[in-house]
């Protein structure tokens, strides 16, 4: 019997569908994202994918994928419940103090973004746990009580618990939860020593305090999404993806949304990388545009690298110290505010500028007539005629192109410009800014980015790459099958995964195993149960290790992946030996008289290859152009041909410009590049020698 395995990933502006069937049939969609109730957008792309195979939602019988950016958008809007947080006393500004760091040393009025939990709703509590983990005070339960009554009355709806040195011992904060459940069961609690049980304060109660923000959004949403399927008749729970990668059960999803910010975009990194080891590529750029942001991903030997920590709500967009630190694994990633929906305006320079505001599905841009009047980088596409408004999801959702030109007309006024000279300064600007943060993600990793290939997809991706790619002095495109809903088909070739860590700051010579194998053990065990609520067997479970080391008394310090599980060696050797290799590599010496020690250990639990994949059927005599339409080109209007993706046959050839139409994108190639069709069914577009054009 075949098996239909279904996937939604809600965006900021479309909800993307990928439904696949066993035997490599495939059914794609997007839909406007419904951000009031996100549950009806999930559902009524489902149905648009279910409808044209065929089937019912109960019919769905591998598994529900789901990426969604409601974590995201809680902590950018800041619409999240009051949520309190409760720490040791005499530290209730550690999140206004943050870690003392600079991010520009030149900068006397520097900016950080407002903590999620305000110091009139934190609260100190006598209580001490020395760095070594043994308990010098206990908890002041009568205290506790007191506090959970003023949060009651406060409304509180979520907690965050970040005691000092709780990454050594939980005692105190797990003795607080229960005082807490007994006290106001209503609110919920997050331990810092459940989501990041790491040393560094700052760090360990910022990664609190976001997850505790988001979780009376994030659970309610999951628990109502697990609900309103078995009402359908789906008996396995959705599977949800994290930031790192890896796809996991809703329960713990909803228990730990922090692990969830980066959801979708981090399934579109994976896909890069299975695309970059498939074509022999040993490093390559993902171009991810969308309807509300931009992202590049660099990979590299086949794959997207998993940091340990990231910034969310970033002040400034290339500044690393100017955002909230959040210490969970995530794909690395450069995200900037360039999407369809951003909002072009002319600052107080007199200069055209591009995003990072954007109009989302609601209004949306002015060519989508719900209402939006401002000019957005898809207005742009219209009037300079990239894209067909009678064609946009091959006419299901038709374009007002009268609407683009008044839009952007306003704009033209102001820049003494004519209407399509500003719609290729709103093209141009919005590329110019992909490609300069694509370079500064190469450039901070110590990778020359010139020549790498492009890998495009995104409901915009395809439209602009070609752009991007000639600005970076790439010499190739790739526009996968699917490109507009990659993101969503990454979900289901992504297998499960969890990624764990615990601290445990100690010198190589002095390492004690003993502790050691319990906390690797504790990591094993739940990672386990993770995977085997995701619905993969305990025997198909594998285990990968790792340790992030330093030289005694450095700042940060560098995860070394582990050839095998350390309680088996136990050899402080081979552990320093693999440390300063990757040292070595990283910044060119090695410091032979310095003492190596390990800060944290860390287990990943992954399940194996899905086996799902997607069989493209190609034609197998070349078509012709379909039509021809003049489009604006920086000074001119070019004649281009326009060619239907799915009449295309494998080996066919095309010159640019050309445009190639598919349901839900366009991919549009410039002048001095050549378009083929490889077998597999991705475009394929080459940068033509000078000698050639």
């Amino acid at each position: 019997m075949m098996k239909y395995a279904l996937a939604i990933d809600i965006g900021g502006t479309f909800t993307d569908v990928v439904l696949i069937r066993s035997d490599g049939s495939s059914w794609t969609d997007k839909t406007l994202t419904t951000h009031h109730d996100l549950l009806e957008g999930f559902f009524r792309a489902a149905g648009l994918a279910l409808g044209r195979a065929g089937i019912e939602l109960k019919d769905v019988d591998d598994v529900v994928v789901h990426a969604t950016t409601v974590v995201t958008n809680v902590l950018i809007e800041r619409k999240g419940d009051v949520t309190a947080m409760i720490v040791t006393e005499g530290f209730r500004d550690v999140l206004y103090i943050r870690d003392e760091h600079r991010y520009d040393m030149f900068d006397p009025q520097i900016e950080y973004p407002d903590p999620l939990i305000t110091r009139d709703v934190t609260w100190g509590v006598k209580e001490r746990i020395y760095a070594d983990g043994t308990v010098g005070q206990d908890v002041d339960e009568a205290a506790v009580r007191e506090v959970a009554r003023e949060m009651m009355a406060k409304k509180v709806v979520s907690v965050a618990v970040c005691l000092l040195n709780s990454y050594c011992n939980p005692a105190n904060e797990q003795e607080i939860r229960r005082i807490l459940n007994d006290e106001a069961p209503e609110i919920y609690v997050t331990l810092s020593s459940d989501v990041a049980p790491q040393m560094r304060e700052y760090l360990r109660a910022s990664t609190t305090a976001v997850n505790a923000y988001a979780v009376p959004i994030t659970r309610p949403y999951l628990n109502a999404l697990i609900e309103k399927l078995k009402e359908t008749g789906i008996t396995n729970e959705p599977l949800i993806m994290l930031s790192n990668g890896g796809v996991i059960g809703a329960r713990v999803a909803g228990t730990f949304p922090v692990r969830m910010i980066e959801s979708g975009p981090a399934a579109g990194a994976l896909v890069a990388g299975h695309i970059a080891r498939k074509y022999g590529f040993d490093n390559l750029i993902s171009f991810d545009m969308g309807g509300t942001t931009a992202k590049a991903c660099l990979i590299q030997d086949g794959s997207p690298l998993v940091v340990g920590d990231f910034e969310v709500d970033r002040q400034y967009l290339f500044k690393p110290g100017s955002g909230m630190p959040v210490t969970v694994p995530s794909i690395d990633m450069i995200e900037i505010g360039a999407g369809g929906g951003s909002i072009a305006r002319v600052d107080s320079l007199g200069l055209l500028k591009v995003g990072p505001d954007s109009a989302g599905s609601n209004p949306g841009p002015a060519c989508y007539g719900r209402g939006g009047t401002s000019a957005c980088v898809t207005d742009a596409d219209v009037v300079l005629s990239i894209l067909d408004p009678d064609n946009f999801l091959n006419g299901d959702m038709k374009l007002d192109i009268t609407k683009s030109e008044q839009a952007i007309q306003q704009l033209a006024d102001k820049l003494d410009l004519s209407l399509r000279e500003t719609a290729w300064g709103i093209f141009s600007v919005v590329g110019e800014s992909m490609a300069a943060a694509a370079r500064a993600h190469a450039t901070d990793r110590g990778i020359n980015y010139r020549g790498l290939p492009l890998l495009a997809f995104g409901g915009a991706g395809p439209v602009h790459a070609c752009y991007v790619a000639d600005r970076l002095e790439s010499t190739q495109v790739i526009y996968p099958p699917m490109a507009s809903v990659l993101s969503a088909f990454g979900t289901l070739v992504t297998p499960a995964r969890l990624d764990l860590v615990r601290g445990g700051l100690s010198k190589l010579k002095d390492l004690d195993w003993s502790g050691i194998v319990r906390t690797i053990e504790t990591m094993l065990l739940e990672g386990e149960a993770a995977l085997m609520e995701a619905g993969i067997t305990r025997e198909a479970v594998a285990y990968e290790f790792a340790a992030d080391m330093r030289y005694s008394g450095q700042q940060t310090e560098v995860t070394v992946s582990l050839e095998s599980d350390p309680r088996d060696t136990r050899d402080p050797d081979l552990f320093r030996n693999r440390f300063e290799q990757q040292y070595a590599a990283l910044y060119g010496v090695c410091l032979d008289d310095m003492d190596v020690e390990v800060v944290n250990w860390r287990v990943t639990a992954h399940g194996g290859n899905t086996g799902r994949e997607v069989n493209i059927k190609l034609p197998d005599s070349p078509a012709d152009a379909k039509s021809t339409r003049a489009v604006y080109l920086e000074d001119r209007a070019v004649d281009v041909p326009v060619y239907d993706r799915r009449a295309l046959a494998a080996g066919q050839e095309i010159e640019g410009p050309v445009i190639i139409e598919e349901r839900e994108t366009t991919a549009f190639i410039l002048p001095g590049w050549t378009m083929s069709v490889h077998t597999d069914g991705s475009l394929i577009a080459t940068k033509q020698e000078q000698g050639d054009q």
